[in-house]
């Protein structure tokens, strides 16, 4: 049983703690915030602490110096809105509700009434909640809207498809749809990504009393290729998409720095958790991937289920509690976090998930456990799966015409950038992961592998 983390330091950080149970329980009178600060699209290469040269990212270095880099965190898809199913539940794609990004006739397919998310496990320890940003898991008037999944306040886009322009004409605030006069989806006075800051400084400030969680879920560097200024790289030589591109992402890494210094100003900075990571791999659009190295030294994009489409940067800081300037090499993924955030405010880990908590990780103490494997499917391209299992990965293309066609095998220790396919040389080794693909999962109506028939269910 894995080794419950050590409340002495979260008193040392200044988090008033109550009592501790026997069990290992949190009972405390305040329990830490957390803001997890969820990306769009952007690459494991693109931030400066991740070996960025051209993209300038201070404040996010910054963080990382201050807090812990991991190199092998991995998201739940390469694509958006089954990732955020699997962060938010704590299934991995075998086993989520949402598996695709299929579009029905207004927003995506809806999370289902019935699976319990990270803002409800949240509110059941007493927690304000909020969702600012991109939901893509549901309409308004769906069980699937965030305001039914836990979250007491949502702000930004409800559709994904809807968030592709920075300048849309309206957003919504929880079930009121607030019109942005003077937006035309190409440009206007209202720049989407600015909104969401504005909101969720306005949050922090509201709740800095309360013991509050923050699902802050900006949507760039997701395109189109959008921007107010281009900053430093106005005057480059570089194509006009590549310096939106990299002023966009700098100015993600301002606003995140703008959060990082009003907790410190609150006097909320030792009370608060703060997580940054993106949804899947670089989108890699305009030219972006090969300009910046945006999947750094991996191969593969957003939709690949190669390294580069599923490994994802991840900061966590927490000044007195996460030791400073420290890096975790262990495999985790984002169905570890409903387990991690569990444990942190006191409750059981819920029936049916795939994760692990992270508290051993994020705290440099004993008690992780590596997992046996993990696990994607993906639902475009012809469908595709891949397994992770120690030093081997493999990857199924073309699932949808044969469930059990041959794997691609990769040596994740020799040959990370996936170069050299070795299922020949290692065909026992093919044939196991191949067999742990078709165990993994557990079969969905909506997600098995055939082309969308629906005129109304198409990618995003």
């Amino acid at each position: 049983m894995q080794k419950p983390f050590s409340f002495a330091r979260l008193a040392f950080a200044g988090v008033t703690v109550a009592s501790v149970a026997t069990t290992g329980t949190l009972q405390a009178a305040v329990k830490p915030n957390v803001i997890f600060i969820l990306t769009d699209d952007l690459g494991y290469g693109e931030l400066g602490c991740y070996g960025q040269q051209l993209i300038k990212t201070p404040r996010l270095d910054q963080m990382a110096t201050e807090g812990k880099l991991f190199t092998r965190h991995y998201a739940g898809s390469p694509v958006c809105a089954p990732s955020r199913c699997v962060l938010l539940t704590g299934k991995h794609g075998g086993h989520a509700a949402i598996r695709g990004n299929g579009e029905l006739k207004q927003g995506q397919r809806p999370l289902p009434a019935d699976e319990l998310t990270l803002g409800e496990t949240f509110k059941a320890a007493g927690y304000t909640t909020a969702c600012i940003g991109k939901w893509g898991l549901g309409w308004v008037d769906t069980e699937g809207a965030p305001n039914r999944q836990g979250f007491d306040y949502f702000y930004g886009y409800l559709c994904q498809r809807l968030a592709h322009s920075y300048y849309p004409v309206s957003l919504w605030r929880n079930s009121e749809e607030v019109p942005l006069p003077g937006n035309d989806l190409k440009s206007g006075p209202f720049y989407s990504h600015d909104l969401m800051t504005e909101e969720a400084l306005g949050f922090i400030r509201k709740n800095q009393t309360n013991s509050f969680f923050l699902y802050l879920t900006y949507t760039i560097p997701h395109t189109k290729f959008q921007v107010p200024e281009l900053g430093e790289y106005a005057k480059t030589d570089w194509k006009p998409d590549h310096k939106i591109h990299a002023s966009m992402i700098s100015r993600l890494d301002r606003d995140c720095g703008a959060l990082l210094a009003e907790l410190k100003k609150l006097g909320l900075d030792e009370k608060t958790l703060v997580l940054f990571t993106s949804d899947n791999g670089a989108h890699g659009e305009g030219g972006t991937l090969e300009k910046f190295k945006a999947s750094g030294d991996l191969r593969g994009k957003k939709r690949d289920l190669y390294e580069g489409g599923v490994r994802v940067p991840l900061l966590a800081r927490w000044p007195g509690t996460i030791a400073a300037g420290t890096t975790s090499d262990q495999v985790c993924a984002f169905w570890d976090w409903m387990a991690t955030f569990c444990e942190l405010t006191g409750q059981a880990v819920p029936a049916g998930t795939d994760g692990q908590s992270m508290m051993p990780l994020l705290l440099d103490q004993k008690g992780w456990r590596p997992h046996d494997y993990l696990y994607w499917e993906f639902h475009e391209q012809g469908g595709k799966q891949a397994v992770l299992q120690g030093r081997w990965k493999a990857v199924r293309l073309k699932v949808g015409a044969d469930r059990n066609g041959p794997v691609e095998l990769y040596d994740l220790e020799k040959d990370p950038a996936e170069k050299q396919n070795v299922a020949a040389q290692f065909p026992e080794k093919a044939q196991e992961l191949s067999a742990l693909m078709n165990s993994s999962r557990t079969p969905n109506p909506y997600f098995d592998f055939t082309p969308a028939k629906k005129a109304d269910e198409i990618p995003e």
